[in-house]
C-alpha cells in the first residue's frame, strides 16, 4: 500500500527555496512559515534577489517591530502585491532593508500602489521641516523657508527622502518576485530627479532659515539642476550637479548656496557646483550677466556640452528660465566653433583613458559601450543638427534618441537598439546602487559567481533553456557593450558630422543666397541650377526630405572635389529619385560615411555608371567595406559567371534568358566600374572581369537559343556550335568600350545532313546576335563577326572543314595574324579546342612567317597608320591608333610571336601582356623595349577606360587640355587634377614605345 504523502513533505526546504545560510530552517519556524500555509509565501521568498538576505532581514525586522509584526506578517500572506515589494526590496538593497528596521513602521509606506508625483513629494518633505512661502520682496514659488530648522532636522529629511526612495525602490523590484507591473526605465529617472527636486527645495528652505533668520531674502537665487538631475535621467545615488544664479551675487546668496549645498550633501546626497564658469576655482555664485559674459568669452566646448541639459530646478525659477533664455542659444550655435565635433570626439577618449584597464570592461558608466558612449554619441548629433531643427532641442538621452530617429539623423533601427541598450546597462547600474546605496556603476568582477547570480536576479534576468540566468546576464551585457561600441563609432565618428558643423546654418536651411555662396565657394559651375536640384531634393515634409537635408552638406562638399560637381549633382538627383522606393538607399548614405564618399566620387566623376547604378542599385551597397576590405572586390570573375549562367538557365524563353543575363551583367559592370573609378583595380583585372561577363553572356545566349530551337523542333540540336573570341575578347582583355569579335564554327551530329546542319547553325548565330544586339539601357553588346573568312560577305557559320579547307588555301597575312588572339569562349569547348588546333598550322607556321608575309604586314601597319586613323584625331593621343597607341604595341606583339611562336610555345597565347612576359623571358627584345611596350599598352588601356568612364560612351581619342582631360586623368588614376601633367606622360609612355614598334617593324 502507497502511503499518502504527509502534509509536512508538501512544504519545500530550505534547499528548494535556495537558502544557504545554516539559520535559514530555524528561521523558518520562528517566524511561522513552515507549514502548507505558508507555501505561496515561501515560494515567493525563494524568488528574491539574494533570498538569504531578505531571510535574515526579515528576521530582524520581526525583532525591532515588536508588537507590530503581526499586522506585517498578515500583509505578507494576504497581499500578494505588498510580498512582492518588500520581498524584492530587502533581498536587493541591504541598505534600504536597515532604513526599514530602523523604522518599522515604513512598512506601511510600501502598501502604496503608485508613485507620488512631484507636487506630492515636494509637499511631503517641505512639511518634515514645517516650511511657509517666503514672503519677502524676493518671493518665488519654490522658494521657502523652513519652521525647523536646527541639527535634527537633518535626520528627519533623511528619513523621509529614504522612505520615499525605498517605495520607489519596491514597486521597481516587484516584479522580480511576484507578477507586478515593470515600471518603466524613464519613470524610474523622472520619479528620482522629481524626489531630488524635493530634496534641494526643502535644503534651500532650511538654508534660508539659517542665513537669513531674521529677516526676508536679500537676493534672488536660481538652483540650475545639469546633469542627469538636469536631463530628469538621475540614479538611485547619484551626485547632483547644480549651478547657482542670483541677483546680485552676493555673500548673502554665496552663504544660501552652501547652506542648501550642506544640507542636502547631509541629509540626502552630494550636490556638485564643478560645472560652474571656471569650476571649482570659480565664484560659487554669479550674476545672470557674469554668466552670460564668461560662455561668450571664455568657455570651452565641453561646458556647452554640459550646458545641453542644464533645467531650473528650484529656487527662483523665473530666473533660472531667464539663464536657460540666454544661454542656450549659445549652445545651439556651440557646433560652428573650429573644431567643434573634433574637441567632443577627443573629450571623449580622454575620459576612456580615466578608465584602469582592469576596469574597461566592467565599468558601466565609462567604459568601452558604456553609458556615456551613448549619451556622448547623442549629445554630439543634438548639438551640430539642433542649431537648425528645434525638435532636438531635449534634454533626455532616450528622448533625445527618439527625436534623432524621427528627424532621420538616426536610423530608426539603430536608434531602437541603442535605447534598449541603453535602458539595459542603466537598470544594471541601478541594482547595482540599490545594493548598499552606494555611487557604482562598476560589474561584479569575472571570478565573483556570488555577486552575478545577485546582479541577475536583482535585474529579472531568467535561464534561456540553454543557459543559468548568470550565463544569459553575462551574455546580455556583452551583447550590448558591443553594440554599443558599433553604434558609437558609427554615430559618434561619422565624417558626416565634420561638414554640417562647418556649414553656416543659412546655407543648412536652403536660404537661397547662403546656398548658392556656398555651392559656388565648393565649386559648382552653375551654383543656380544646383539649388534647384537641392530643392527638388528636400522639398516637402516627408521624411526622406529631412534626410536628404541631413546627407546634402556632406555630401556637396565630396562632390565639390570631383571632376564635375555639377553633373555628379544631377547624378544624384536621377539616382535619388530614381531609388525613391528603396527605403534602404537613404539609410545607408546616412550611416555608412564610405557608401556616402564612394558614391559621390562615382557620380561626379562618371558618365557611364549613373543610369547602371539606377538599374543595379544593389551595387550601391557594395560600396562599403567589410571585414576582408571594401565590398566591390568580393565577387570573383568565375563566380559572377557561374552565377549567370544559373540564373539565366531557369528561362525556357530565350529572350527571358538574355533578359537575365543581361540584368547579371549589369549589375557586373556597375561593381567593376565603379571599383575601377575607385582605384581599387589595376588594368589587368578589369580587362579580365570584363571579359568573364562578356563571355558569360554570350554562353548563356547561345545555349537559350539552342534549347528553344530543340524545344521547338522537338529533336536535338542537328550540330555542335564553338564560339571562338577574337581580338581583344580572345585575349581577354576587353575594355568597356570593346565589341565581340567572334568566329562561329559548327560540326554536324553524326546522322545528320551537313547542309541542313550549317543551315540550322547560321539560324542559332543570327538569333544570338539579334537578342544580344537589341536596344537596351545598358551598354551595348554588339557581337561582330566580321573576321570569318571572306568578311562579311562570308557564310555566318562554317564547319570546321570549311575554315581548315579556307584557312590553308586562301589564308590572307592579316587573317593569319588575327587567328593569333582566336580563343575558344563559348558553346562546344570540345568543337572548340579542335578548331584551335586546326588554325595552329596556320598561325604558328613551321619555320615562322614568311618574309613575304611579313612585308604584307609592315604595309598593312603603314597603310593603317596613314589611313584608318579618323578625320580631325591627334595621332599623338589616339589610344587605339595613335602612336605608340594600343595598335601599335598588339601589332609588335604579333610580329614577335609570328616570327617565332613555332620555337617558343609560350608564344601560343592570346593575351598581349602575357606574352609580352614570355618575350622578356626569352630575350627576343630587350628587356627595357619590353617594359616600354607593357607600361604604354597598360597606359593606353587605362586611358580609354578612363575616358567610357567619363563620357558615357565608346571613344579612343584624349581630349585637349580642359575640365574634360582633367576628369579623365582623375579617372584613370593620376594622383592631381593637372590634366595637362597626365597628358604630358601619356605622350611620352607611348613616343618611347613608337621607338620600339618602329625599330621591331624595321628590322
Amino acid at each position: 500500500m502507497v502511503r499518502p504523502p504527509s502534509a509536512r513533505s508538501a512544504v519545500p526546504g530550505v534547499g528548494r527555496l535556495g537558502l544557504l545560510e545554516p539559520s535559514a530552517a530555524a528561521s523558518l519556524r520562528e517566524l511561522g512559515w513552515d507549514n502548507v500555509e505558508s507555501i505561496p509565501v515561501l515560494w515567493a521568498l525563494s524568488r528574491a534577489p539574494d533570498a538569504d538576505l531578505a531571510l535574515s532581514t526579515l528576521m530582524r525586522l520581526r525583532e525591532s517591530a515588536a508588537d507590530g509584526w503581526d499586522a506585517i506578517d498578515s500583509a505578507i500572506r494576504t497581499d500578494t502585491s505588498l510580498r512582492g515589494r518588500l520581498f524584492a526590496l530587502l533581498g536587493s538593497s541591504s541598505a534600504l532593508g536597515d532604513h526599514l528596521v530602523a523604522v518599522p513602521s515604513a512598512w506601511e509606506g510600501l502598501r502604496r500602489k503608485e508613485l507620488p508625483d512631484r507636487d506630492e513629494l515636494i509637499a511631503d518633505l517641505l512639511a518634515v521641516v514645517e516650511a511657509e512661502p517666503e514672503r519677502g520682496p524676493n518671493a518665488a514659488p519654490m522658494l521657502l523657508r523652513a519652521g525647523l530648522s536646527g541639527p535634527d532636522v537633518v535626520a528627519s529629511l533623511r528619513k523621509r527622502y529614504r522612505d520615499q526612495l525605498m517605495l520607489l525602490a519596491a514597486l521597481d523590484l516587484a516584479a522580480t518576485v511576484e507578477n507586478e507591473p515593470v515600471l518603466p526605465y524613464q519613470v524610474v529617472g523622472r520619479q528620482l530627479t522629481d524626489l531630488a527636486d524635493a530634496a534641494l527645495t526643502a535644503a534651500l528652505a532650511v538654508a534660508v532659515a539659517r542665513v537669513c533668520k531674521d529677516e526676508p531674502v536679500p537676493v534672488r537665487l536660481g538652483v540650475i539642476a545639469m546633469g542627469k538631475c538636469g536631463a530628469r535621467e538621475l540614479n538611485y545615488v547619484s551626485d547632483v550637479d547644480v549651478v547657482f544664479v542670483a541677483e546680485p551675487a552676493d555673500a548673502t546668496a554665496t552663504r544660501l548656496a552652501a547652506e542648501m549645498m550642506s544640507v542636502a550633501g547631509q541629509a540626502f546626497f552630494e550636490v556638485d557646483a564643478a560645472l560652474r564658469p571656471e569650476g571649482k576655482a570659480g565664484a560659487l555664485v554669479r550674476t545672470l550677466d557674469a554668466h552670460i559674459a564668461y560662455y561668450k568669452r571664455w568657455a570651452r566646448t565641453w561646458e556647452f556640452q554640459a550646458l545641453l541639459k542644464n533645467r531650473p530646478a528650484t529656487g527662483d525659477l523665473a530666473l533660472g528660465e531667464q539663464y536657460r533664455a540666454a544661454l542656450m542659444p549659445m549652445v545651439w550655435s556651440a557646433s560652428e566653433r573650429p573644431d567643434f565635433v573634433a574637441d567632443v570626439q577627443a573629450m571623449r577618449r580622454r575620459v576612456e583613458d580615466l578608465v584602469p584597464a582592469d576596469l574597461r570592461e566592467r565599468e558601466l558608466k565609462l567604459g568601452h559601450g558604456s553609458l556615456r558612449d551613448v549619451e556622448f554619441a547623442v549629445q554630439l548629433l543634438q548639438l551640430v543638427h539642433g542649431r537648425v531643427d528645434e525638435t532636438l532641442h531635449v534634454q533626455g538621452t532616450v528622448e533625445a534618441l527618439t527625436a534623432l530617429a524621427s528627424g532621420g539623423y538616426v536610423g530608426r533601427d539603430d536608434a531602437a537598439n541603442l535605447t534598449a541598450s541603453y535602458e539595459f546597462l542603466r537598470l544594471l547600474e541601478h541594482r547595482l546602487q540599490l545594493q548598499r546605496l552606494r555611487r557604482t556603476h562598476t560589474l561584479p568582477a569575472a571570478d565573483d559567481e556570488e555577486g552575478m547570480r545577485w546582479l541577475a536576479r536583482a535585474a529579472h534576468i531568467r535561464p534561456d533553456g540553454r543557459q543559468d540566468a548568470v550565463g544569459v546576464l553575462d551574455s546580455e551585457i556583452r551583447r550590448n557593450a558591443v553594440r554599443v561600441r558599433r553604434l558609437h563609432a558609427k554615430l559618434f565618428y561619422r565624417p558626416l558630422l565634420e561638414s554640417v558643423a562647418r556649414l553656416d546654418s543659412d546655407a543648412l536651411r536652403l536660404s537661397p543666397a547662403a546656398a548658392i555662396r556656398q555651392l559656388a565657394a565648393l565649386g559648382y559651375a552653375a551654383p543656380e541650377h544646383a539649388l534647384g536640384h537641392l530643392k527638388a531634393l528636400t522639398g516637402g515634409v516627408s521624411r526622406k526630405g529631412r534626410i536628404q537635408a541631413l546627407l546634402l552638406p556632406t555630401l556637396l562638399e565630396w562632390l565639390g572635389d570631383t571632376p564635375n560637381p555639377d553633373a555628379g549633382l544631377l547624378a544624384y538627383r536621377r539616382v535619388s529619385e530614381g531609388l525613391a522606393d528603396q527605403i534602404w538607399f537613404l539609410r545607408e548614405l546616412r550611416d555608412e560615411g564610405a557608401i556616402a564618399q564612394r558614391l559621390m566620387i562615382v557620380l561626379g566623376s562618371s558618365e557611364y555608371l549613373p543610369d547602371l547604378l539606377i538599374n543595379a542599385p544593389e551595387t550601391i551597397r557594395m560600396y562599403a567595406d567589410g571585414p576582408g576590405g571594401p565590398l566591390l572586390l568580393g565577387p570573383q570573375p568565375d563566380e559572377v559567371a557561374r552565377g549567370i549562367l544559373t540564373a539565366a538557365a531557369r528561362y525556357e524563353d530565350p529572350k527571358r534568358a538574355v533578359a537575365a543575363a543581361r540584368s547579371l551583367r549589369r549589375h557586373e559592370l556597375a561593381r567593376v566600374a565603379s571599383a575601377d573609378l575607385l582605384g581599387m583595380l589595376e588594368v589587368p583585372q578589369v580587362c579580365r572581369a570584363l571579359s568573364s561577363v562578356w563571355v558569360a553572356v554570350l554562353e548563356t545566349s547561345l545555349r537559350a537559343v539552342i534549347r528553344a530551337s530543340e524545344a521547338e523542333r522537338g529533336a536535338p540540336a542537328p550540330a555542335d556550335i564553338a564560339v571562338i573570341g577574337m581580338g581583344r575578347l580572345g585575349g581577354m582583355e576587353l575594355g568597356y568600350g570593346s565589341d565581340a569579335d567572334v568566329l562561329f564554327v559548327c560540326a554536324p551530329r553524326p546522322g545528320e545532313d551537313e547542309t541542313k546542319a550549317v543551315k540550322w547553325s547560321i539560324g542559332v548565330a543570327d538569333r544570338v546576335q539579334q537578342l544580344l544586339g537589341a536596344p537596351s539601357t545598358d551598354p551595348p553588346l554588339h557581337v561582330d563577326a566580321g573576321l570569318r573568312p571572306e568578311g562579311r560577305n562570308g557564310a555566318l557559320v562554317r564547319t570546321l572543314a570549311a575554315y581548315a579547307a579556307y584557312y590553308e588555301q586562301w589564308a590572307q597575312p592579316w587573317e593569319v595574324q588575327a587567328l593569333l588572339r582566336a580563343n575558344q569562349v563559348a558553346g562546344d569547348e570540345e568543337l572548340g579546342v579542335r578548331f584551335l588546333h586546326v588554325i595552329d598550322k596556320v598561325r604558328y607556321p613551321a619555320g615562322g612567317v614568311s618574309a613575304e608575309a611579313v612585308r604584307e604586314i609592315r604595309r598593312i601597319k603603314a597603310r593603317v597608320d596613314a589611313e584608318r586613323l579618323p578625320r580631325g584625331a591627334d595621332p599623338a593621343t589616339h589610344t587605339k591608333l595613335g602612336r605608340g597607341g594600343l595598335a601599335d604595341i598588339e601589332w609588335t606583339v604579333q610580329l614577335v610571336q609570328l616570327r617565332h611562336a613555332h620555337e617558343v610555345p609560350g608564344l601560343h597565347n592570346t593575351s598581349t601582356l602575357e606574352a609580352l612576359d614570355v618575350i622578356e623571358q626569352t630575350g627576343l627584345l630587350d628587356g627595357e623595349d619590353v617594359a616600354l611596350l607593357r607600361d604604354a599598352w597598360l597606359t593606353a588601356t587605362n586611358a580609354r577606360n578612363a575616358l567610357v568612364l567619363v563620357r558615357g560612351k565608346p571613344t579612343d581619342q584624349l581630349p585637349g587640355p580642359g575640365r574634360l582631360l582633367s576628369a579623365v586623368a582623375r579617372v584613370a588614376g593620376w594622383p592631381n587634377d593637372d590634366g595637362s601633367e597626365f597628358l604630358d606622360h601619356y605622350m611620352r609612355v607611348t613616343r618611347r614605345a613608337k621607338a620600339v614598334v618602329e625599330r621591331v617593324f624595321g628590322a
